[in-house]
């Protein structure tokens, strides 16, 4: 199990700190700091235990190139316009790195610059992992978005590091999913939703394992209905992912899983187009679904209420569409009344919760979309077994 960094002797130290501040920058401006702020509590416990704090992080994709528009400066410029005095470093390795640090102070922070601007973070090449560790005594991974990369700064400098634990979001993080995996309160519903089958059924498939109930919502819901035998119109749909679905049936026989389809649905003739009732489970030829309806909102709502713990992971419709968001908005505000523990994980559903107004209301909201994801699917994550 992972050291908290509470355990740690951070004193005089240089704490090496992996971030996600992987935030929108527009001309040099921070556009949401919903990332920082996450991040605040453990960098203001090393501060305040005397440690030398070294934030680093990575920011879009330079693939290894210097990116001007993708610096971290602006951010470090953000912390100590908002929050307190945060220095940058316009290397994140070498002697301008190791400059920079060694006039920390203890409770001085410092943002090393882009990860991502070396080729040799997302390749993890031992020689940059270890230029990395070099300049640290301890490490802290708190950036629970990439634990679920081998890179050189989520694993091949936390091999190397003797000294190491997880910060206070990762902690959480671990605290939730673990408790998910482990000895979940039941019955254990999961709300599956998205585009695609495909991009969840390792999920899916784990979930068969973990989960009492399984409600499929989104565009994936018309690939279910369609090996079911019934009509979707012009709805999206994974033809090719039939022997997945049929997969999944036989393991829901098995494990005494049920899964629940949508029994009606809101439908369009074209793509944000002007929005229909559709009473029915088939969708008439012409028209695409496009959100579950309100006779499935009441079975999902009515299912949820009687589960313990819950896990929501994809949308139930196109809800960034007014016209089509009824179905998770309702999905959202039932969570958010109910009495169930629930996490949250995926950036659609991050952003329903949070557009719902009831995010306050539910007891964990993750940070890693593709890092939760792969949580559940294998039990575990690189950037946290590391951590030892």
């Amino acid at each position: 199990m992972a050291k908290s960094i509470k355990e740690l002797n951070l004193k005089g130290k240089k704490l090496f700190i992996r971030v996600d501040f992987n935030v929108p920058v527009k001309d040099g401006v921070v556009k949401d700091d919903t990332r920082i702020v996450e991040a605040l509590k453990s960098i203001r416990y090393a501060k305040n235990e005397g440690a030398k704090v070294i934030l680093a992080s990575h920011l879009g994709r330079p693939k290894g190139e210097k990116v001007t528009e993708m610096s971290l400066e602006p951010v470090a410029k953000y912390i100590t316009d908002n929050f307190f005095p945060c220095t940058f470093a316009t290397d994140c390795i070498g002697d301008v790195a190791k400059t920079a640090i060694d006039k920390l102070n203890d409770g001085d922070v410092i943002l090393l610059e882009n990860l991502r601007y070396h080729k040799g973070e997302e390749k993890n090449f031992p020689e940059f992992a270890a230029e990395l560790a070099s300049l640290a005594d301890v490490y802290v991974n708190d950036a629970f978005g990439t634990c679920h990369r081998k890179h050189a700064s989520t694993y091949g400098m936390a091999e190397i590091m003797v000294e190491k634990g997880a910060g206070f979001l990762v902690e959480k993080e671990i605290k939730y999913f673990e408790g998910l995996l482990q000895q979940p309160a039941r019955p254990f519903g999961a709300i599956v939703g998205g585009a695609k089958v495909s991009d969840k059924i390792g999920v899916i498939k784990s979930l068969m394992e973990l989960a009492d109930k399984i409600f499929v919502g989104g565009a994936m819901a018309y690939t279910f209905l369609k090996y079911n035998g019934k009509t979707i119109g012009t709805s999206m749909v994974e033809a090719d992912q039939m022997d997945i679905v049929a997969e999944v049936y036989a393991a829901a026989k098995q494990k005494q899983v049920q899964i629940f389809l949508p029994l009606d649905h809101t439908i369009a003739s074209e793509f944000n187009g002007a929005p229909l009732d559709c009473t029915e489970e088939d969708i008439p030829d012409g028209f695409m679904g496009l959100d579950i309806g309100s006779k499935t909102i009441d079975l999902y709502v009515g299912e949820l209420n009687k589960c313990k713990t819950v896990l929501w992971n994809g949308p139930m419709g196109v809800f960034e569409n007014p016209d089509y968001a009824k179905g998770t908005f309702a999905i959202a505000d039932a969570l958010g009344a109910g009495e169930a523990i629930v996490v949250v994980g995926g950036g659609d559903s991050v952003a329903a919760v949070n557009q719902a107004g009831v995010s306050d209301n539910i007891d964990h909201i993750s940070t890693g979309g593709g890092a939760s994801l792969e949580y559940i699917e294998f039990g575990k994550l690189p950037g946290i077994e590391i951590l030892g």
